[in-house]
């Protein structure tokens, strides 16, 4: 029985493999497109998605990432107004510039 499972299993860990690369609906489109963030200060929250990303400098340096279509890239730091952006990912990098403006008094 044992050498049943395990040969089952081994096939199905096998088929798996064998097909890990196939993705269907995709043809012609990107899997993912660049996302590329820049500004001030290094030290602001990136949310893509209500998904916390990091922070602003380490998004920056590192660029990231994302799925075709619509997405909300939000940055956020303590004493200033909050960056809200909607964007469409398509075939093309997305770049945005991001300068959060202090709280005013």
């Amino acid at each position: 029985m044992r050498g049943a499972m395990r040969a089952g299993l081994a096939g199905i860990l096998l088929g798996s493999i064998a097909c890990s690369n196939v993705i269907v609906g995709t043809e012609g489109r990107p899997q993912s497109v660049p996302l590329r963030l820049r500004g001030t200060p290094p030290d602001a929250t990136v949310t893509i998605d209500d998904q916390r990303v990091g922070s602003l400098a380490l998004v920056a340096a590192r660029g990231m990432r994302v799925a075709p279509g619509k997405h909300r890239v939000t940055v956020e730091a303590a004493g200033f107004l909050p960056f809200d952006a909607a964007i469409e990912a398509k075939d093309a990098v997305v770049a945005l510039d991001v300068k959060l403006v202090p709280v005013p008094d």
